[in-house]
């Protein structure tokens, strides 16, 4: 029962604060503040109580301290590094870090494997980090796949980033890479990441949508952070609906830094390069495999090492200098923002093949912990606000979710490398220390005993010491620098460098998104956002949504026109090639297995795979003998194929012309823009599934000479696009 507050009284001993516990007046959340709506330095909105606000309106931390900024984090200078001291963050933070258990509160979706990673070619010009000394030098590693806002029983194609988190255990320690498939994120300062991952889960109300953005809380939260726009784009792209795991980029996000022996510095970002190139799904591709199979990417990733088809990316760094990130029109610091690759060059340096699943999928996948902050001799941070903010916020993770600081002795956290301190006892220790040194300085070794580890100045890391960056560091501001106000230039670049297709998709997955957004208004902010992104792009989500163009939002700054970049397009980096793709080859009774067998020998002489799909498992009698399928028809749509091939007699297809998942299964991959290869007598299937012939829908014996593509010009045809 709810506790009633204490009427006040007059008399002599009133009712304190101190004496009444019940928390009557705690609501987290509650309150209906009256505020106004300012722009900080970058541009990002501020909503203020004013000084003479009832209680109630006041943001606090949890001890009832107001605060003055809940935008910013305190850094030493407006470009500065986060102080250690801002206590709000580290509540926010902290709180945040332990909301869920024991799953992941965000990436608790993820897939995994072992592997290596080899250099191939050694830059010790640019870092001392041992493990780029020289070329062939290799070391383990764990990579997690993760989807970000769905929980660990949701399922792997939603539209969502995915977490790209790769742990080398390097002759020098763990070095933990952890990015995302995106180069760019959502915010600015690791003080808004509650708030944006509260925003874009599930309502606080009523427990949905799961593992979708497509709500009022998200667009809300983006209609009021322009600094969004640029990750919108990405996420409404193709980027954020990947074919497979394997057919995907990852990226650091961040600015980090390379450091010498000689102690000089220089920027890098971190860039894996898929070897099997990019592939996306359709929206309605990847609605479909969601309900066909749930784990569609955690099974391909387990299917493809299990049969020895390895999958491998380059390792490639951008490298720039203070000179070069002081003359461009957007910060480097800001990880909102990406280096276009025509202005500086991916270089190449090393590759990493997956070829090991994992043992146990708890003990390993689950238990992986990784940590910006391990980082080797060599690889240092930049003063990046939304890493400064990471560096805390994974380490105080650990302990909620795996429950104990001796989270490192679990064997797929623990360094390859010997370790050694003075860290002793804790819950779940499994290592058993030996002799009194567990501190130091101390002269144990005087009397004869172990007297412990030591630092050592030399080999040992030591931070990047110049802490210029075009910064003050004597002042103490909770703030952001003014570059950073720049919302849209970059966001209208990775627009404008997409091909006609994918602008269509990013357009319409815009109008879905926003469609299922119930708050008028919150729509209308969103598409005067648009509006400073592309004219085009914002009248055409207009037109999806019917609603009438709004004027146009006032730019914190206002956007510079960037040359477009074919780097940041999936078509035009697309890769003709079998190499770890798959073929649905279609049969039935009577099918000439000649044909099927010599189909199946050129895709896999190309580097592919086959699957055979029939009405039944068993054994079929076919013209040549029997053969059994790989899957049942009903069970295998074609979904689960790059490309599809039919080998029937005109019987047969008359029979699965009566069948919906026969005419389904071809349907589907024509609206899938897939490579339809068929024998004459699947022709009646084809008619009766709505299938014209184009340069993707051809004999059997072209199979080979079209490829498993996608056909983007028979979109048109098939489907409204905004």
């Amino acid at each position: 029962m709810a506790k009633t507050p204490p009427a006040k009284s007059e008399s002599s001993n009133p009712v304190t604060p101190a004496l009444e516990n019940g928390l009557a007046d705690h609501q987290p959340g509650s309150g209906n503040a009256a505020y106004e709506t300012t722009n900080g330095n970058a541009g990002e909105t501020k909503q203020n109580a004013g000084a003479k606000a009832d209680d109630a309106a006041f943001l606090t931390d949890n001890f009832g301290h107001r605060l003055s900024d809940n935008q910013n984090s305190l850094k030493a200078g407006e470009r500065g590094p986060t102080l250690l001291e801002d206590f709000i963050l580290r509540e926010k933070i902290f709180h945040f870090d332990h909301e869920r258990i024991p799953e992941r509160i965000v990436h608790a979706r993820g897939s995994g494997a072992h592997g290596v990673f080899e250099v191939t070619k050694a830059i010790p010009e640019l870092t001392k980090a041992g493990l780029f000394q020289k070329k062939g030098t290799t070391c383990p590693v764990f990579v997690r796949f993760s989807t970000v806002a769905g929980g660990a029983g949701s399922v792997d194609t939603p539209r969502d980033v995915r977490g790209f988190a790769v742990k080398f255990y390097t002759d020098d320690g763990n070095w933990d890479l952890v990015g995302n498939n995106i180069p760019v994120f959502f915010i600015q300062d690791a003080m808004k990441f509650p708030d944006l991952v509260h925003s874009v889960k599930m309502e606080a109300d009523r427990g949905y949508p799961q593992a979708a953005s497509a709500h009022d809380t998200f667009w809300d939260f983006v209609g009021l952070m322009p600094e969004t726009l640029h990750m919108i784009m990405w996420a409404m792209s193709d980027r954020a609906i990947p074919r497979t795991l394997r057919m995907m980029e990852g990226f650091g996000v961040h600015t980090f830094r390379f450091v010498n022996a000689a102690g000089e510095g220089k920027f890098v970002k971190f860039h894996w390069k898929p070897v099997l190139g990019m592939e996306s799904l359709i929206w309605d591709e990847a609605v479909k495999i969601a309900g066909a199979d749930p784990d569609f990417h955690r099974r391909d990733l387990f299917e493809s090492i299990d049969a020895g088809t390895f999958p491998a990316w380059d390792l490639g760094v951008q490298v720039f200098d203070e000179d070069f990130a002081a003359s461009q029109p957007y910060d480097v610091l800001d990880a909102t923002k990406l280096i276009p690759e025509e202005d500086v060059p991916v270089e190449i340096v090393g590759r990493m093949t997956l070829n090991r699943n994992v043992d146990n999928f708890f003990a390993e996948t689950e238990q992986v912990a990784f940590l910006p902050s391990n980082v080797i001799p060599g690889i240092d941070f930049s003063n990046d606000p939304l890493l400064q903010g990471r560096l805390f916020s994974y380490l105080d993770t650990q302990k909620s979710r795996l429950g104990t600081t001796n989270f490192h002795q679990i064997p797929i956290n623990a360094p390859k490398c010997p370790f050694h301190n003075m860290q002793r006892d804790g819950l779940m220790q499994t290592l058993v220390p030996t002799g009194r040194a567990n501190y130091e300085p101390n002269s144990l070794d005087e009397a004869g005993e172990d007297s412990g580890p030591r630092a050592c100045p030399e080999t040992g890391f030591t931070s990047f010491r110049e802490n210029g960056e075009r910064n003050d560091p004597t002042e103490k501001v909770r703030v952001r620098a003014e570059l950073f106000a720049d919302h849209y230039s970059q966001a209208a670049l990775f627009f404008h460098s997409q091909t006609e297709s994918e602008q269509a998709h990013i357009a319409s997955a815009l109008v879905f998104e926003l469609s299922k957004v119930s708050l008028e208004h919150v729509r209308t902010r969103v598409l005067s956002r648009l509006r400073n992104v592309d004219e085009e792009l914002a009248q055409r989500v207009a037109d999806g949504l019917a609603m009438d163009l709004p004027e146009k939002a006032p730019a914190a700054r206002e956007p510079v026109k960037m040359k477009p970049s074919d780097a940041l397009s999936i078509q035009k980096q697309a890769k003709k090639t079998f190499e770890g793709r798959k073929v649905g080859i279609l049969f039935a009774e009577g099918s000439d297995k000649a044909t099927i067998d010599e189909l199946k020998a050129g895709v896999e002489a190309e580097g592919g795979s086959v699957f055979l799909v029939a009405p039944k498992v068993g054994g079929i009698p076919v013209k040549g003998g029997t053969l059994k399928a790989d899957g049942q028809l009903d069970g295998s749509p074609s979904i689960m194929f790059d490309a599809v091939a039919s080998v029937l007699m005109p019987d047969a297809a008359q029979k699965l012309s009566q069948q919906g998942a026969a005419v389904q299964w071809f349907m589907d991959a024509y609206g899938h823009c897939k490579t339809i290869a068929h024998c004459k007598g699947t022709q009646i299937i084809l008619d009766k599934a709505g299938v014209e012939r184009d340069e993707g829908v051809v004999p059997n014996d072209q199979l080979l000479s079209v490829g498993p593509v996608r056909h983007f010009a028979r979109e048109p045809k098939i489907r409204n696009l905004a």
